[in-house]
């Protein structure tokens, strides 16, 4: 009878063992569950922490890296503007021989992708101010896309013109300048250099701040546009103020039947400026050989364009003198010199080759005219320079 009892709790063992095991193995995977999902919790909290806290200097990185490449795409040149723009301000840093290479860049191919409108590029070599410039901004007036103006002046000087005059803006970074040294021939290798950073200037005019114009604008673009040669004055002058400057130790690349004089004012193409600042062959035999009384400002262009590319000048300058006075300098005009009669006689009995052929305008361009002269310039104008 106590068979069936304890069988009875044997077998009632046997459900409480089973929960037991149940309830062990359950709780285990609930504790793993737990913990599992705890963990998980917190490593979404820390992270999303972390996340904040980094954020704002991942945005950071990402403008610096933003900012840091848009000149690249924006300044260096997506578009063919960015490559014929000129410079918006003369006044760069670089040194003559940064200015002279980056000037000496020539497109290998002879058409132009784009809609190119040829200038001329006035270049003034200058002390200071230019008092006659009232009378270049009538004649400059509505012609804006066709010309562009370079001035050297003294380092020290700072021009004051207004922002509606055309030679606001236009000083070019200078240096000193000796009269009949090299450094004349170096300040306008410079304005030659500045000039030919803009591709769309053309013809190359060398002015002073004593020099006046004789024609208006339109004839004096169509003249020197139209012609096929550049105006520099060349000759071979044998007496002791041509050939007796002449070192025979600028052999052998300027030989005493090469020597040529000139004047300093002149106007030369495209191709010819370049020429110019790109040598380095005569520029130091003239530097070291031609000092006074060997004047290189009017030697040292004449000769080497005239060894390099004789075919493409036409010997003679645009802008009148009058040497008639001797000395070695040219004669000034002020306000008493200034009449209708004084321009009369420069006009008249002009005879050149022009292209080739005769003509009788030869002189664009006129000297040395002092401050006095400018009121009574302005006065004529109209009438005697049409402009």
């Amino acid at each position: 009878m106590m068979q069936p009892r304890v069988v009875a709790m044997e077998e009632g063992k046997e459900p409480i063992s089973a929960n037991k095991t149940n309830l062990f193995r359950a709780l285990p995977s609930r504790l793993l569950v737990f913990c599992l999902l705890f963990l998980g919790v917190g490593v979404g909290l820390s992270i999303i922490s972390m996340y904040s806290v980094r954020f704002p200097m991942v945005q950071q990185l990402a403008t610096k890296a933003t900012s840091a490449v848009q000149p690249l795409f924006q300044d260096d040149g997506t578009t063919i503007g960015n490559f014929i723009r000129p410079p918006s301000n003369l006044m760069h840093n670089m040194n003559d021989t940064e200015l002279l290479w980056r000037a000496s860049f020539v497109p290998q191919i002879k058409d132009y992708p784009f809609k190119r409108v040829p200038k001329i590029a006035f270049m003034f070599l200058t002390k200071g101010p230019l008092p006659l410039a009232p009378l270049w901004d009538r004649f400059f007036k509505g012609h804006e896309e066709l010309y562009s103006i370079y001035v050297h002046a003294l380092p020290s000087y700072t021009a004051g013109y207004p922002p509606s005059s055309p030679f606001y803006g236009r000083q070019i970074p200078s240096q000193m300048v000796e009269w009949g040294r090299m450094s004349m021939c170096e300040a306008e290798r410079r304005l030659l250099a500045n000039a030919l950073l803009d591709i769309s200037n053309e013809w190359f005019i060398l002015l002073s701040e004593s020099c006046i114009p004789l024609h208006n604008f339109s004839i004096i673009y169509r003249y020197i546009s139209r012609s096929r040669h550049s105006f520099m004055g060349s000759f071979d002058e044998p007496g002791p103020y041509g050939r007796g400057r002449y070192n025979p130790h600028m052999q052998p690349e300027v030989t005493l039947s090469q020597w040529r004089k000139g004047s300093q004012w002149f106007e030369v193409n495209r191709k010819l400026a370049i020429d110019i600042v790109v040598d380095t062959t005569y520029y130091p035999k003239f530097k070291t050989f031609c000092r006074p009384a060997c004047y290189v400002d009017e030697h040292y262009f004449p000769t080497m364009l005239t060894i390099q590319s004789p075919h493409l000048l036409a010997n003679r300058t645009l802008t009148w003198t009058d040497w008639s006075r001797g000395g070695a300098h040219p004669a000034t005009f002020g306000k008493a010199d200034i009449t209708e009669g004084f321009f009369k006689k420069i006009f008249e009995g002009q005879v050149c080759l022009y292209n080739g052929q005769p003509s009788t305008v030869c002189y664009l361009f006129a000297r040395k005219f002092a401050p006095s002269a400018l009121d009574p310039l302005l006065g004529l104008a109209s009438k005697v320079f049409r402009y």
